[in-house]
């Protein structure tokens, strides 16, 4: 006998930001009868081993920053420890309390919570099917819609040709750890080794970052490569630059309380060029390949994937498959959650929305961002070299200014000259208008949300100059640059 079907106008995989995003514009605001399909813990990536914990923790280590900071404003601060593990309970509890929030906001807009691992099926005539295994060990249950949305984003990865690579750890790891190692190595260069190593080493954590080249965030424009990178290297942090890799990672001693503790972890690292090293901790931040592995995609032939395995969708998120939809780190585009959940609301916006709203996509130009490392940087269009290679050298202007944040002005000339903050406005043709803006400082994180308005509306340097100055602050320089 055949299983019964349970029927939806629209089946959204992946209960993370983007998917939220998504199914909550259809069903709170067109009625789309709308289920989720999720096999982890609701609210995803983001609000369970990314964003937020991630901005709990350096929250965490900027106050142990201040409160080193204040001898240069005359407090006696008396010698002081913190609790790690504390922290981390609460950030526990509050993370948890966002996983309820998630699901009762679904309940509310009439949207099904299926715990399970769907994979799909078939396509039957205009509807797609999927099996989904239930969570509860219930069994399987088949699901179909006319449209699917595939949300289900990207794992953090541990290399597999590297003997012991498994004794070290990824980001989803390292939000366990309640007791901070004494020596911590980062493997990678992009902005989840940045932001971490940050953070354990603003906490007094011995940090050592391994990259390939000689300065990290490599798709960043090069002032914030050059800069940051002397700035890790100024505070303390060991940049181990051109690194010739990991042959084998040995684990000398393990922790008896797993990934929790890795204070009396011994950890031996061998490299490529016959040098070693040993660490409490490990951590791989190599890239997050998109999680597909459980979809079971080859039920859609036709559907076209990328050199790395994302999914490949067009402006309006449609892949080559009528009624599949991918949008988030499953695809490879701008993988940031408020660009998945904006492209999610765009999206559900065009299927399930009034006529007049049926052209709706997400502009993926100009989409601000933060790396909340130490200091924060921000940027919002093209890079220098990338300006250049679009315009031409000679249709581009750079004003460019780097100063001590008035934060700074009574620490010493050498401290002062450890925290820059430097901004870069890139600017095109005759009319300068605005293609490029990269800031970096204290404080940029709040400040690059209001300037990105700026830059997408496509304001002209000429605008800039007509807003009058807030001061004292950094953020008037940006309006003040000759």
């Amino acid at each position: 006998m055949a299983p019964t079907t349970q029927h939806y106008d629209y089946l959204v995989i992946g209960g993370g930001s983007g998917g939220s995003g998504a199914a909550r514009r259809a069903s709170g605001w067109y009625k789309a009868k709308t289920a989720i399909i999720d096999d982890g813990i609701s609210g995803g990536c983001c609000v369970n081993v990314g964003c937020v914990p991630k901005k709990m923790t350096w929250n965490f280590a900027s106050i142990n920053e201040a409160l080193k900071d204040s001898e240069h404003y005359g407090y006696d601060v008396p010698s002081y420890t913190f609790d790690f593990g504390k922290f981390v309970e609460k950030r526990s509890a509050q993370i948890k309390s966002l996983n309820g929030i998630y699901e009762s906001n679904w309940a509310k807009e009439g949207i099904d919570l299926v715990k399970g691992t769907a994979k799909f099926v078939s396509k039957n005539g205009d509807n797609l099917e999927l099996d989904v295994k239930m969570k509860d060990g219930s069994g399987t249950v088949r699901y179909s819609a006319p449209h699917v949305c595939i949300a289900t984003g990207s794992w953090a990865s541990i290399p597999t040709d590297i003997k012991g690579a498994e004794h070290g750890i990824t980001s989803d790891d390292f939000f366990s750890i309640k007791k901070l190692p004494k020596k911590m190595v980062f493997v990678g260069a992009g902005y989840i080794a940045v932001e971490l190593a940050g953070v354990v080493a603003a906490l007094g954590v011995e940090t050592h970052m391994f990259i390939r080249g000689d300065t990290f965030l490599r798709k960043f424009d090069p002032m914030v490569q050059d800069t940051l990178t002397q700035r890790y290297i100024d505070t303390g942090i060991h940049i181990h630059k051109s690194h010739p890799g990991i042959k084998s990672v040995e684990l000398l001693k393990g922790s008896p309380t797993g990934i929790e503790d890795p204070s009396q972890k011994v950890l031996k690292l061998t490299m490529n060029d016959g040098s070693s090293m040993e660490t409490n901790e490990l951590l791989w931040a190599i890239g997050r390949p998109p999680k597909t592995d459980t979809l079971n995609l080859s039920a859609l032939p036709d559907l076209k994937l990328g050199s790395r395995g994302h999914i490949v969708v067009d402006k309006y998120q449609n892949t080559s498959v009528p009624g599949v939809y991918a949008l988030g780190d499953v695809t490879g585009q701008a993988e940031l959650t408020p660009v998945a959940i904006a492209a999610g609301r765009k999206l559900s916006t065009r299927l399930f929305g009034p006529p007049e709203l049926r052209d709706s996509f997400l502009d993926y130009a100009n989409i601000p961002t933060v790396v909340f490392a130490h200091p924060e940087v921000g940027t919002t269009g093209l890079t220098e070299p990338q300006a250049i290679d679009k315009y031409g050298k000679e249709n581009i202007k750079v004003y460019h200014t780097k100063f001590p944040a008035m934060y700074y002005h009574v620490f010493t000339a050498e401290e002062k000259k450890k925290n820059p903050t430097e901004f870069k406005v890139i600017c095109q043709g005759p009319e300068e208008k605005v293609v490029g803006m990269h800031i970096m400082g204290t404080g940029v994180g709040e400040m690059m949300q209001g300037f990105g308005v700026v830059v997408k509306m496509g304001a002209k340097k000429a605008d800039l100059d007509s807003c009058v100055a807030i001061h004292p602050t950094s953020a008037e320089e940006l309006v003040t640059l000759r």
